[in-house]
């Protein structure tokens, strides 16, 4: 699976770099993963800005501005929050240079070996912003997928990645 990510990442990367649009991301039990992804792609810096690793919940809210009432009500395991975890770290890494062509991910959720409260482990929401000017109708598209996704904790991250890079691949075709 380590390699169909690297391939994912790499035609991801070059289609970002095609269209001046650049990637950032902002992760929970993915810690760090999802960055390594694209970053293990010579070249990557010309498109990937950088990732927030936002494990604790309250680092969601302090970092990314995440609604902390939301947190408190629903926890951080919930497609509202993969939403604005994505919509916020797009905004978090922006620059003017980059005149807000930044796409945002997400990924938040259970990794396991256990349940998180009443939340399964293996689920998994991920988050994609991706700004107007990328999209063909114009109009800016935030949205959360749910993962339902089984095997060991290391298995459900990387299982987590791959599924953020075939979606976004999807979004950008």
């Amino acid at each position: 699976m380590r390699q169909a990510c690297d391939d994912a990442a790499a035609r991801i990367l070059k289609i970002c770099e095609v269209r001046g649009a650049k990637i950032s991301c902002a992760e929970s039990l993915t810690g760090g993963l999802l960055a390594d992804a694209f970053v293990r792609i010579p070249g990557a810096s010309n498109v990937f800005l950088g990732s927030a690793v936002t494990y604790d919940i309250k680092a969601k809210a302090s970092v990314l501005g995440v609604d902390r009432d939301l947190l408190a009500r629903e926890g951080a395991v919930h497609p509202e929050v993969a939403r604005q975890m994505a919509a916020a770290t797009a905004r978090l890494y922006d620059q003017p240079e980059y005149k807000s062509r930044i796409i945002g991910l997400s990924t938040t959720g259970v990794a396991g070996p256990g349940p998180d409260g009443d939340k399964p482990a293996g689920l998994v929401y991920t988050g994609f912003r991706i700004p107007s000017s990328l999209r063909a109708n114009g109009n800016e598209l935030i949205e959360a997928i749910e993962l339902r996704l089984s095997g060991t904790r290391e298995a459900v991250r990387l299982q987590t990645v791959f599924n953020v890079l075939i979606r976004l691949e999807r979004l950008l075709h």
